[in-house]
């Protein structure tokens, strides 16, 4: 299944797909609502879409394209995209990156390589562009903010994590208390924990390392 609102390029997928062994191309759409009435109708292995289509032509393509991963899940899809929209690629990916795949047009140099990514995803596997990827995990170190914390705050951290009090900490780091509220305060100022009257900040922060 190919969609996309650009004929000359949706045509040029199919004439491309339809010479391949291996590969039938059952279906096209132009916008994104024949996108998901067809994927209904023909059930393909694969949806390339484009992730910018009718009727908005924002995010059109790639709202229908998490809708399939949703509810049409024997059916793996292969968004293209103008940029990388790290929040889309996040979206997509979700909690597994199988059957998914998500590449830059003006990347698309190599047709062979785009004919292996699309038998890739189809199969179940995935294809995701290098810049993708890249950016994809700058995210997510950006996003981590225990990845701004010393060895020694991790240290207090886990050590809070057990249950541990400052003075507790301190005997077992071997250290003086002080130098533990020190760490403590940081910990608090990285993870982005003010002073609140309705919140423990330790509870908190003790939360968000077990969560990463």
């Amino acid at each position: 299944m190919v969609a996309d609102d650009s004929v000359l390029l949706r045509e040029g997928i199919v004439r491309l797909l339809d010479e391949q062994d291996g590969f039938e191309v059952v279906a096209q759409a132009g916008d994104a609502e024949e996108l998901l009435r067809k994927v209904g109708a023909h059930k393909p292995d694969v949806a390339v879409v484009d992730i910018r289509m009718p009727p908005t032509n924002t995010d059109d393509g790639l709202r229908a394209a998490l809708e399939i991963r949703s509810s049409q899940p024997a059916t793996s899809v292969l968004v293209l995209s103008q940029y990388v929209e790290e929040g889309y690629a996040l979206d997509l990916v979700g909690d597994a990156a199988g059957g998914v795949g998500y590449l830059l047009k003006d990347r698309v140099a190599d047709l062979e390589r785009f004919v292996d990514a699309v038998k890739r995803v189809a199969e179940g596997g995935s294809a995701l562009d290098p810049e993708v990827v890249a950016q994809l995990v700058g995210r997510a170190r950006r996003d981590d903010p225990l990845e701004d914390l010393t060895p020694r705050e991790r240290e207090v951290l886990e050590q809070m994590a057990e249950g541990r009090s400052n003075h507790a900490i301190a005997d077992q780091l071997v250290v003086t208390e002080r130098a533990v509220e020190k760490h403590v305060t940081s910990i608090f100022g990285k993870l982005n924990l003010p002073p609140a009257p309705e919140d423990h900040r330790r509870v908190l922060a003790v939360l968000r390392f077990l969560r990463s």
